[in-house]
């Protein structure tokens, strides 16, 4: 006596094709765009309670109290950097193409911190703009 075929049709193999070769599946008909890969590179991040700065291969992000800021490289005019007026804060703007500018602070909470922070990210801003 034969096993009779499941109600409809038989199940997909769990892991695609059972042979292991042939044509590659269609493309979803959901997927509008490719996932475009960002090249590898220097990340730097600073964070505190409140807020961050993250500065890597896709531009500079920050977040204040919950509010996000995303820029791209190709948007981006200059980043600039320095400590806040006690010595103890990270202030980080990003002049944007058409002259307006962003700022995020972030508290390092000494100074030994801050000092790690700006040697951090000098590098990091150095690999992704360097001087002309």
């Amino acid at each position: 006596m034969t096993t009779p075929p499941p109600p409809y049709g038989n199940p997909p193999h769990p892991y695609g094709n059972p042979q292991g070769f042939g044509p590659p599946p269609p493309p979803s008909a959901f997927a509008s765009q490719p996932p475009q890969e960002v090249p590898e590179g220097p990340e730097f991040m600073a964070v505190d309670r409140h807020n961050s700065v993250v500065v890597d291969s896709a531009g500079v992000a920050f977040e204040d109290h919950g509010h996000s800021a995303e820029f791209p490289w190709h948007e981006i005019r200059s980043v600039h950097y320095k400590a806040g007026p006690d010595g103890k804060t990270l202030m980080v703007a990003v002049i944007h193409l058409d002259g307006r500018f962003y700022e995020c602070v972030v508290d390092a909470k000494n100074r030994d911190r801050l000092g790690e922070w700006f040697a951090q990210l000098a590098p990091v801003l150095g690999y992704y703009r360097p001087l002309a």
